[in-house]
């Protein structure tokens, strides 16, 4: 039913910046939280970031104070500015979020719905 759909990813040096963006798509009745998560080859998905419907937000301990993430709620979108990037950010980033969408007349709730994810590389 819904989906995500993110942009921005590409191959920045070491201290650029870069801005990603992700937009659910659908008819989405409202968001709860989302977030952003990572995964580099060999290595687990974590958590980079999130944020609430009111607001509030939460970093990893290795990202903090040089991403920040930010929502529209009336675009249904999320975003995450990437600044001062070190190679080790080089990963696939993913977007996620728990929402409900419109079914006809019926609100329908679905969780832990994923982006298609995006390369983002840091070269030293």
């Amino acid at each position: 039913q819904a989906r995500l759909v993110e942009s921005g990813g590409g191959l920045v040096q070491s201290g650029g910046s870069l801005r990603l963006s992700c937009a659910a798509s659908g008819s989405i009745a409202s968001i709860n939280a989302m977030a952003w998560y990572r995964q580099a080859p060999g290595k687990q998905r974590e958590l980079v970031a999130s944020v609430t419907s009111g607001g509030n937000t939460n970093y990893a301990d290795s990202v903090k104070g040089r991403f920040t993430i930010s929502r529209d709620n009336a675009k249904n979108a999320v975003y995450l500015q990437m600044n001062s990037l070190k190679p080790e950010d080089t990963a696939v980033y993913y977007c996620n979020a728990d929402l409900k969408y419109m079914l006809g007349s019926e609100v329908m709730s679905e969780y832990d719905i994923w982006g298609q994810g995006t390369q983002v590389t840091v070269s030293s």
